[in-house]
């Protein structure tokens, strides 16, 4: 019994841990990111983001520092009307989630 609630708090604090790692970036700290150019300007990724999804309409972005990693979040639905989550780094556009919401 002691060994399961050991495991559990120990799952418990890597959860906590993990949950730790991610931070909401305000607009003034994704400008100077942007202007410093660490991060791709937003056009451009917006951009990425279009491609997968020709007439889609962006609704909302968010740019997070995951793991040391910038990662720039958006829901848009597209030209059939399902909503989308889609994931880029910032840092190259690269695509690291595309899944339709449910």
């Amino acid at each position: 019994m002691k060994a399961l609630t050991a495991l559990f708090a120990v799952a418990t604090l890597t959860a906590a841990a993990g949950i730790a790692q991610a931070r909401d970036l305000g607009p003034d700290e994704a400008l100077k990111l942007r202007d410093a150019g660490t991060i791709q300007p937003f056009d451009k990724l917006n951009a990425a983001i279009l491609a997968q999804h020709p007439d889609g309409k962006i609704e909302e972005t968010e740019l997070e520092e995951e793991y040391g990693r910038y990662i720039y979040q958006v829901e848009m639905r597209d030209a059939q009307g399902l909503q989308w989550d889609i994931e880029l780094d910032a840092t190259n556009g690269q695509v690291l989630k595309n899944q339709q919401d449910d």
